[in-house]
């Protein structure tokens, strides 16, 4: 038999070649599955903290099972796993080391782990069926180009969605424009007159917005009369002018405006004309709050009673001003006078003046966290316990033939003898962490009702009695969850936000009756003369609606100022005034009478 000479060797593909392209549609279903339940968090109108940790939750999930999923892709070499997987942690920790000191750096691990992921998966679907090498590269190129850009931005807090407000990093902040203005201004000031400031006293005239949310703190305007079809005749601009950062409101009081902004290092409150926007006078006190999420700035809303003004600054300084010149009657440190800490977002209720009393709430757990000082002197007058924390303010209210100061925090409603401070009664609501920053609202002599933005609306009636006080809960609704959106009360309906949406509430029963427009966390007033609504939206633009309880009812819009907008609006003789952290604004409304 022949014998052949050796069989010649088949030659071995290359490994490569023989391992089958990356399955793509498990990735798909995942980062399809994560936008889907972000967008649907995002529209549901659930608040913001909530929706932040359900939103956290599904991408913590998400990014684990695709990690699982990758690591255990036999159609990817298992070197080239490892790789692109520890190129993913490199990268995003560069990144992190990196970031602009405004940036928290949370936020970018909640926004660059779904978008790298889903950039990831796009790009695998496209170079799947290429060579291994070139997969390899552009899976690589993706993760970094994915994860650098946010090392190009910086960071302005959070929007009222608890998104992060990216700017670019080299584009001056709204602080440094204003501050460059403020030092033109001064530089021009040295030859021109600057407006009188030497009247002998500033009285509260008919008419005048003397307090946050008005003369009763609660959202209503009276003696005022608008047109409503602005397609005609809109709202003029009166003045304009940059703002420094700033949560506070507005007062206006026998013409002037009051508010407070933050000045490079110093607070500052500032009294300007009313009808022209110029500068009266300033007073400032070296202090300064930043906060990554919230902003910079003061918080509170100045309060005007007999000739003065009373403010409260972001780290407890407890301001007295003349409020005709701005020279300092007294000051106190409510953190120093109470032993309580600076609040994660900084003192926010604005001082509550009555019966010749200033009272003012320092949250916390110390024995003296509400405190009253003689408005005259600034001498204390009386301090009580009050439990919990609250970015809300101690509210005046006439409940069962008594006038009383009710407190809310995240331990319930309490209620204090405005005199002398003891405690009248408590409803307890415990929910620990739960920021409580909204008013209670005072339905009737009889009634009140309080919000949180994750335990709902609560209806209480108040009674008092030989036995003493006591509290009747009449209903819970999760219809209206107000965050920092105070509502107001109308005719026997609730008209303010459930989450970012605005709705409608029956007052009597807590039922909702529509839920419909979307004007981000927004701030509600009432013209209670005439069934309107004027809404300021988070971006700065101003709607009117229809106090209307069976539908919802848009009648007028315009854009008042630009930004980010949560400041409460005020309105005084006709005149809409309009401000965020970056501006303000003053418009002439339309009235009736006009036409």
């Amino acid at each position: 038999m022949e014998t052949g000479s050796p069989a010649t060797p088949v030659p071995v593909a290359n490994a490569d070649a023989v391992i089958k392209p990356p399955r793509i549609w498990p990735p798909l279903v995942l980062v399809a599955l994560y936008w889907a339940i972000f967008f649907a968090i995002g529209a549901s109108g659930i608040p913001m903290f909530m929706g932040f940790l359900m939103q956290m939750g599904a991408m913590l999930l998400i990014a684990l099972i695709f990690m699982v999923w990758w690591l255990a892709n036999r159609r990817i070499r298992l070197t080239d796993r490892f790789l692109v997987l520890g190129t993913a942690i490199v990268v995003a920790t560069i990144t992190l080391l990196l970031l602009h000191p405004s940036v928290v750096k949370p936020s970018v691990v909640f926004l660059g782990v779904p978008i790298s992921l889903t950039a990831f998966t796009i790009c695998l679907a496209v170079v799947r069926n290429t060579a291994a090498q070139w997969q390899r590269l552009s899976m690589i190129a993706v993760l970094v180009l994915t994860w650098i850009p946010f090392t190009l931005v910086r960071m302005e807090g959070l929007t009222g969605g608890g998104n992060p407000d990216f700017r670019w990093r080299w584009s001056a902040s709204a602080e440094q424009r204003f501050l460059a203005e403020q030092a033109q201004k001064a530089h021009d000031a040295q030859s021109q007159s600057a407006p009188d400031a030497s009247s002998d006293s500033v009285t509260l005239q008919a008419g005048d917005w003397p307090a946050f949310r008005g003369a009763g703190r609660d959202g209503k305007v009276y003696g005022t009369a608008i047109t409503t079809d602005w397609s005609a005749n809109p709202p003029k601009l009166v003045w304009r002018n940059r703002a420094g950062p700033s949560w506070s409101s507005m007062l206006i009081v026998d013409g002037r405006l009051y508010t407070q902004e933050q000045r490079g290092p110093s607070e500052a409150v500032v009294c300007l004309e009313a009808n022209t926007g110029r500068e009266i006078w300033s007073h400032e006190d070296v202090a300064r709050f930043e906060e990554q999420l919230g902003g910079i700035g003061p918080r509170a809303t100045p309060t005007f009673a007999d000739g003065r003004i009373y403010s409260l600054g972001a780290t407890g300084m407890l301001n007295c001003l003349n409020a005709a010149s701005g020279e300092p009657v007294w000051l106190r440190n409510i953190a120093e006078d109470s032993g309580a800490k600076i609040p994660m977002w900084g003192f926010s209720g604005s001082p509550l003046v009555t019966g010749g009393l200033v009272i003012v709430f320092a949250g916390g757990t110390s024995p003296k966290n509400l405190l009253a000082y003689h408005a005259e002197s600034g001498e204390p007058a009386w301090t009580a316990p009050a439990p919990g924390e609250s970015y809300s303010s101690p509210q005046l209210s006439f409940l069962a033939g008594k006038d009383q100061i009710l407190l809310l925090s995240d331990a319930g409603l309490t209620a204090f003898d405005a005199a002398v401070g003891t405690l009248l009664w408590k409803y307890a609501l415990a929910t620990p962490g739960e920021p409580r920053v909204v008013q209670p609202c005072l339905v009737d002599d009889a009634d009140v009702l309080f919000s949180g933005a994750n335990s709902g609306t609560t209806s209480l009636t108040v009674r008092h009695d030989a036995e003493g006080w006591h509290t009747i809960e009449n209903w819970v609704s999760h219809d209206l969850k107000p965050f920092f959106n105070d509502y107001v009360l109308y005719d026997g309906s609730l008209y303010g936000f459930d989450g970012k949406i605005f709705c409608c509430v029956d007052a009597q029963a807590g039922e909702g009756r529509w839920k419909q427009g979307r004007y981000g966390n927004g701030q509600v007033l009432l013209l209670a003369d005439q069934r309107v609504l004027l809404v300021l939206s988070e971006s700065g633009e101003v709607v009117l609606l229809a106090a209307n309880p069976k539908q919802h009812e848009e009648l007028a819009r315009f854009q008042a100022v630009n930004g980010k907008t949560w400041s409460y609006p005020a309105i005084a003789h006709g005149r809409l005034y309009a401000r965020n952290a970056e501006e303000i604004a003053c418009f002439e409304l339309p009235s009736v009478s006009a036409n």
